[in-house]
């Protein structure tokens, strides 16, 4: 025990500033995607747009599933919530109260990544997990609000090195992203052929500027699928190893960091690979944050910046509450952890790993049904399927082609143009953000047909309220699909009616 002790200590022991510096990335990243959820606050969440409460409930929505979004389907409502997520979001990116707002950040997540599924994406899964470990993290003790306060009580110089439960569930978190992904890709194309990347590549729907350029070398593009494979396969397995951690911490954030980046410049995925470099903010070694420290993240810990600390200060409940309890404040030696706290932390990591393995085609025991209950309750569940088994390879593009009173046909995608079936110049930029792209892609599948009304009908109202004078009277959602063919042939693109719908006559 002592030598197991000795070893989880080395592997799982993480910079409490590392850990405050992902705080703040992931807070801000909790901002940015409100900011953009919010611009279709009445589209994608409310009843008057794309998936009603009624249409929810029906045939997307489980009983452990918990949304305050739910509740109602007017976007006033929705539009409160949205609020009180960006107050509980921002204190946490200030570290003010931090465990009371990453709870409520962490709440408010789940509640609106359940009221539309449709948008959702691997992303925000890992999003919603890292803010859930957060619960149990203490990455509020630097660069916060709550630091500013207890600095003024404490006269020695505060410990950087934490090891808990939370930090290995925290790190397994990060690593079991990766490698399961690449057991979930068990198709030829990743593993043998190396064609994944030349597919992925294929799809005008999420294909960059970087990616059209690397597209016309299939050799370059067989290598880098292969790496990507591997990397994901094995990279992980360094944060497992107990000596020079430091070097093979550093090893895995720059990999990872340059390999989202990457992502980012060749498809269009939306937060993702801000959510994925976020996630290994948390494993700097103690020599970069002592460099980072000193040279960027000083001023959030001088003492005399007194008007951040009166800021926080104001912030103070008029009410006060004085509660004495018998009890030592917890610190970073072992004999002060919670055991009970550690101990949920341990059931909780146990169960995300076997629901992980359970996904893979390993042979083991799979959860079983009746357990499940409690991962789609508190969104354990995970499922790191990104490109797998095989690439998407139903390309295409839509028009939404829209009858006018006076007879002529206009594509409402194109602004009110003439209706023209041939492909966009750039087929990415139809879509105003990923969650729209991300609708489009479960569009398509004729599990989802029983959504495609509301949204044919969404864009009727939307375009005859902002066109009183040019009303379409009705709308033809078509798809022009392109599949993915291999060796660069280029398939004849097929015209397919999703949707019809007809303007009610007033």
């Amino acid at each position: 025990m002592k030598y197991l002790e000795r070893y989880l200590r080395r592997v799982f022991t993480v910079d409490l500033r590392a850990l405050a510096l992902m705080r703040i990335w992931l807070a801000s990243i909790v901002l940015l995607d409100l900011a953009i959820r919010a611009t279709d606050m009445e589209a994608h969440y409310s009843n008057m747009g794309v998936l009603p409460l009624h249409v929810l409930h029906q045939h997307l929505w489980l009983p452990q599933f918990f949304s305050l979004h739910a509740l109602s389907g007017l976007w006033q409502f929705q539009l409160l919530l949205f609020i009180l997520a960006a107050c509980f979001a921002f204190c946490l990116l200030l570290g003010y109260k931090t465990r009371l707002a990453t709870v409520a950040t962490w709440l408010l997540l789940l509640s609106l990544q359940n009221r539309n599924p449709l948008i959702e994406q691997g992303g925000d899964d890992l999003l919603r997990m890292l803010l859930f470990w957060g619960i149990f993290l203490p990455w509020g003790r630097f660069y916060s609000a709550d630091a500013v306060r207890e600095r003024t009580l404490e006269t020695a110089a505060p410990a950087t090195q934490y090891f808990s439960a939370a930090t290995a569930a925290y790190i397994l978190q990060v690593g079991l992203v990766y490698f399961c992904t690449a057991l979930l890709k068990d198709s030829p194309e990743w593993r043998t052929d190396g064609t994944a990347l030349y597919y992925a590549l294929s799809l005008d729907q999420i294909l960059m500027p970087l990616g059209r350029l690397i597209y016309p070398y299939p050799e370059l593009l067989r290598t880098l699928t292969l790496i990507t494979w591997y990397t994901e396969l094995l990279l992980p397995f360094l944060l497992l190893i107990p000596f020079y951690t430091y070097f093979f911490r550093m090893v895995v954030v720059v990999v990872l960091v340059g390999f989202h980046i990457g992502i980012s410049l060749t498809l269009f995925v939306g937060l993702f690979y801000l959510i994925n470099i976020a996630s290994v903010t948390g494993l700097l070694p103690a020599p970069v944050m002592d460099w980072l420290d000193r040279r960027v993240l000083r001023s959030f810990r001088r003492p005399k910046l007194g008007q951040f600390k009166q800021i926080f200060n104001k912030l103070s409940s008029p009410v006060s509450i004085n509660v004495q309890v018998n009890w030592q404040k917890p610190g970073i030696p072992k004999h002060a952890l919670s055991p009970v706290r550690n101990g949920v932390v341990v059931a909780l990591l146990f169960y995300c790993i076997w629901w992980n393995f359970s996904t893979t085609n390993l042979p083991l025991h799979k959860i079983p049904d009746s357990s499940r209950w409690l991962g789609y309750l508190l969104r354990l569940d995970q499922h790191w399927g990104m490109f797998s088994p095989v690439v998407f390879k139903d390309d295409g593009w839509y028009v939404l082609e829209g009858y006018t009173s006076n007879g002529t046909n206009i594509d409402l995608n194109q602004e009110g143009k003439e209706v023209n079936y041939s492909k966009p110049a750039s087929v990415v930029s139809l879509f105003k953000n990923d969650r729209w792209r991300k609708y489009s892609e479960n569009y398509l599948f004729v599990h989802n047909a029983h959504i495609r009304p509301y949204y044919c009908n969404y864009l009727v109202r939307r375009w005859n309220e902002a066109h009183p004078t040019q009303p379409i009277r009705q709308l033809e959602v078509i798809y022009m699909k392109e599949p993915s063919l291999p060796d660069y042939e280029l398939a004849v693109p097929t015209r397919e009616v999703l949707c019809t719908c007809a303007n009610a006559p007033e």
